[in-house]
């Protein structure tokens, strides 16, 4: 064994070694966009098609936006709030970013597959991560028809609307139209109508997340129903078929302590 100097041993770059590849995406507001520069400045970032995380500059409406054009991908995206409620999303904070993308903690949700029909025989497919909502087009309540599993549970609700949400949509909509709040891990959907008529005071539904659900418009021409998921809207509705979609999943990460659990938990105590 001689005293002679070792060669310098070369270590590969992997991700486990290097910083993860970051795209930046920013809604279109002035504070957003101004987030954005200054974000861009102070770190790398790459195209969204050769991200590994992107960092969403904007508020709730926005990351679904976020989550909604990168579908099938499975990307980890990472929300700063630069909007108005921001439950999606971590604080704004332009130090430390490194940081606290390597500490966050990540939630997976599966959206809802939508099947909207039309009176004119038109078929809409959609996907939605929060709910999917049935609203009253016209001056009259409309009146639908619900059928669970094949078996018909209500044969009329005369309402403003219902919708059915997702455990993360549950302090959205469906939270304004008091229906409940669902843990993120459980594996239920919320029915939640919208200032029922008949019947009276009738408070929703928990169903379990494998169910088929079908919403029936009945005398559609008389008392037109719009459908909504996830602020993409389709007049003159027939039927809606809801469904989970199990196989898509969106990644979303959260600081530490500040978890879409946590957040939901804490919302029932405000």
């Amino acid at each position: 064994m001689n005293g002679g100097s070792h060669p310098l041993v070369t270590v590969p770059e992997t991700a486990l070694t290097r910083p993860p590849r970051l795209a930046f995406v920013a809604n279109e507001t002035a504070t957003a966009q101004e987030a954005l520069l200054r974000m861009q400045a102070l770190y790398p970032s790459v195209p969204v098609e050769d991200a590994e995380i992107i960092v969403a500059l904007g508020g709730d409406g926005f990351m679904l936006q976020t989550l909604h054009q990168t579908e099938g991908r499975e990307l980890r995206v990472y929300g700063m709030n630069r909007g108005t409620v921001g439950f999606l999303m971590n604080g704004y904070e332009e130090d430390r970013l490194l940081e606290r993308l390597a500490t966050a903690e990540e939630a997976v949700i599966t959206p809802l597959a939508i099947r909207i029909g039309t009176m004119d025989g038109g078929v809409h497919h959609a996907l939605a991560i929060n709910e999917v909502s049935l609203l009253r087009a016209g001056p009259q309540a409309a009146k639908l028809r619900i059928t669970v599993g094949g078996k018909l549970r209500l044969d009329e609700l005369i309402c403003d609307g219902a919708l059915v949400c997702t455990p993360a949509g549950s302090t959205a909509y469906n939270y304004s139209a008091h229906g409940p709040i669902l843990p993120i891990d459980s594996d239920v959907l919320a029915l939640t109508p919208m200032a029922a008529f008949r019947p009276r005071r009738w408070r929703g539904a928990l169903l379990h997340k494998s169910s088929d659900i079908r919403f029936d418009v009945l005398e559609p021409e008389k008392r037109p129903v719009m459908a909504d998921a996830d602020g993409r809207s389709v007049r003159d509705v027939s039927y809606v078929e809801i469904r989970s979609h199990p196989t898509m999943r969106h990644r979303i990460l959260f600081d530490p302590g500040h978890g879409l659990e946590e957040r939901l938990t804490q919302e029932q105590f405000v």
